[in-house]
């Protein structure tokens, strides 16, 4: 019987370092773009100091950059919603830091916690709106970065009943 170790036979890979990753210094895939939003989320001091509220508009403010990403923060009072839209050719993560915010897309509504994290392709066709009483604080990482945000007709409206008019009597006037 041989009693030789997976460590005797192939040694130590610690041991051999032209065999280990080089630790990359900016994210390049979903998951490491995902852990970047959860290692900021994570560090209050990275993003609570710029938070800033605006019953006008959703407040925004660009927290960061790298080769071929950046990293958003956003606040929204309750009320306050994206209007249904898409990232061009971007894709993203949107991680809740604060508060309640719901996703709307074709498939239906999403109600997003505190820590709830969503991530997106190019094309994807969503409205995040604060549906609750409380402000509410989001991180938005796009890779590449937005160059474009194309608005679409709202769910509601793609929803809308027909309406439909009683036929006129003979000889009225619509006016």
């Amino acid at each position: 019987m041989n009693m030789d170790s997976d460590l005797q036979i192939a040694g130590d890979i610690l041991e051999v370092p032209h065999l280990l990753q080089p630790e990359r210094a900016h994210p390049e895939t979903v998951a490491e773009f995902a852990g970047l939003a959860r290692s900021i989320a994570d560090d209050r001091a990275q993003w609570a100091p710029y938070v800033e509220y605006d019953a006008t508009t959703r407040w925004y403010h660009r927290l960061r950059t790298g080769p071929g990403y950046e990293v958003w923060l956003l606040s929204w009072v309750p009320g306050q919603g994206s209007g249904l839209h898409d990232h061009g050719v971007s894709s993203g993560v949107l991680t809740v830091l604060e508060g309640g915010l719901t996703e709307r897309t074709e498939r239906g509504t999403r109600a997003l916690a505190p820590g709830s994290q969503r991530v997106f392709a190019p094309g994807y066709v969503h409205e995040v709106v604060n549906d609750s009483l409380e402000p509410a604080v989001s991180l938005h990482v796009y890779f590449p970065g937005l160059t474009e945000m194309p608005m679409h007709e709202s769910l509601q409206a793609q929803c809308a009943p027909v309406s439909v008019q009683a036929p006129l009597a003979p000889g009225a006037v619509v006016g």
